[in-house]
């Protein structure tokens, strides 16, 4: 299964910053040595797919972030990672749709944003692999998002992008479908002649034309960390949660630097 981050974009909400937004330390987390170290944002997201399955990950990045490649290297624990260019900051679509290339048909994929902290850890478990399908977050101000209105048997309706009527206070956080899928919303993003900069107005023309998409409403806690007040609450998050260790399985071994971080203390 891939995973796929898309990480290019220029993070002005949290500027000025003197590295890429995707590594702000948020929380902390115990090294090979037991020493405490902080914990870059974007390490959240990869745990997370990890423990959803994703056994490789690609991380579509611009020309001036090579700051990611040097942090992170080529793996995360067991998981391989590769990375994609995204010349400018064109959009989530632009951004997803160039790691096109790596993923066949058969193998699933989840899309995640780099960005944000979400709780419970192993929720992207619960979405199947054989369809399009939301990780759903309850919010207070759906307008901020994607909200994701549903029917009684978890279809999804419509998705509404930062939309100050938004019908519903579920929101997405994270996505999974098979790889035929990511293709063929590709090809759809091309006839639209590449109009759509959300996922939330594409999906919208996916449903338009007879497909579905599934909404799960399993997630607890989420939070965007890409302004100041987002960061202030991913920190009140993170500190009401209980200290404990990472599974192996989810430490980040860094080539650069020849260290292993593991943990999940903040």
């Amino acid at each position: 299964m891939w995973g796929i981050i898309p990480a290019a974009g220029n993070g002005t909400r949290i500027q000025p910053l003197a590295f890429s937004k995707e590594l702000l330390p948020v929380g902390s987390r115990l090294d090979a040595s037991g020493i405490e170290r902080p914990r870059a944002v974007s390490e959240y997201l990869i745990e997370r797919m990890v423990r959803g399955g994703a056994t490789k990950i690609c991380f579509v990045i611009s020309p001036w972030k090579s700051d990611i490649l040097q942090y992170y290297g080529g793996t995360v624990g067991d998981v391989d990672l590769a990375y994609v260019c995204q010349a400018g900051a064109a959009g989530l679509c632009d951004a997803i749709f160039r790691a096109v290339p790596l993923i066949p048909e058969h193998e699933p994929v989840i899309v995640g944003l780099p960005d944000t902290i979400w709780f419970p850890a192993d929720a992207l478990a619960r979405l199947p692999d054989d369809r399009l399908s939301f990780l759903l977050f309850p919010v207070e101000r759906p307008e901020l998002f994607d909200a994701v209105e549903l029917d009684a048997d978890g279809r999804v309706q419509a998705i509404q992008v930062k939309s100050p009527d938004a019908r519903s206070n579920w929101i997405w956080g994270a996505f999974k479908m098979p790889g035929a899928t990511l293709h063929a919303l590709h090809r759809l993003w091309l006839r639209r002649e590449r109009a759509d900069e959300f996922i939330g107005t594409l999906v919208n023309a996916w449903l338009a034309e007879g497909n579905a998409a599934w909404g799960v409403r399993a997630g607890s806690s989420y939070v965007d960390v890409g302004t100041l007040n987002g960061y202030r609450e991913a920190m009140r998050l993170l500190g009401g949660q209980a200290a404990a260790p990472a599974p192996a399985h989810a430490a980040v071994e860094k080539r650069t630097g020849s260290a292993r971080l593991e943990g999940n203390t903040v």
